[in-house]
């Protein structure tokens, strides 16, 4: 991992990268998930003084070093160099929907595209006597809403459970330790909806 100070944006023949428009991004991205850059650091196991350094264009980073970035900050390497950004409605077909690694009986599916801005939202399925888990877990210090599109849950708050029916939400701090569980006979559909994005 390269972490020296350069004068000027270039790339070495290690393929370590300095550019003051990539740090300018990991910076507008790192903010917009209102994350200190020790809390970056932490995440992508780099000391908060050479993100500073990065995202003023004054270090380079090896491609090692932007992957860890990019997945600390909810996004590949190719979202970090990406300039042009999203240019109007973007459309996501049920059939389309990136699917996540999740427990067995449940789903997880995207709905906000990446790179993420100011909001992701996720669309869960959950068979009967399925759960996100057998451990709560938590995920950053955001908004966090949950809302039942069919069928019913029990959402698991701090250890307090809360039953949701068609049409019910519950908001939370994604800090709060949470799980949810299909209690019902029937499947169950649910959306999160979270502010601003948080790392994985």
């Amino acid at each position: 991992m390269a972490e020296s100070p350069l004068p000027h944006p270039s790339e070495d023949g290690s393929g370590a990268l300095a550019d003051e428009a990539l740090g300018a991004r990991i910076r507008e991205y790192r903010m917009k998930r209102r994350m200190s850059l020790r809390a970056l650091g932490a995440a992508a196991q780099a000391s908060p003084g050479f993100l500073s350094q990065l995202e003023r264009g004054q270090a380079n980073a090896s491609i090692g070093m932007l992957r860890r970035i990019a997945a600390a900050l909810g996004l590949t390497v190719a979202d970090l160099f990406d300039q042009s950004g999203p240019t109007g409605p973007r459309v996501v077909r049920r059939a389309d929907r990136p699917k996540l690694q999740t427990a067995p009986g449940s789903r997880k599916f995207l709905i906000s595209q990446r790179p993420l801005g100011h909001l992701e939202v996720y669309a869960g399925e959950f068979e009967p006597g399925a759960s996100t888990g057998d451990d709560a877990y938590t995920h950053g210090d955001s908004q966090e809403i949950l809302l039942v599109v069919s069928g019913s849950v029990r959402i698991e708050l701090d250890g307090h459970p809360h039953l949701l029916d068609p049409g019910d939400s519950i908001e939370y701090l994604s800090s709060t330790p949470h799980r949810v569980v299909n209690d019902g006979e029937t499947p169950a559909e649910i959306l999160w909806i979270i502010s601003p994005p948080t790392p994985d």
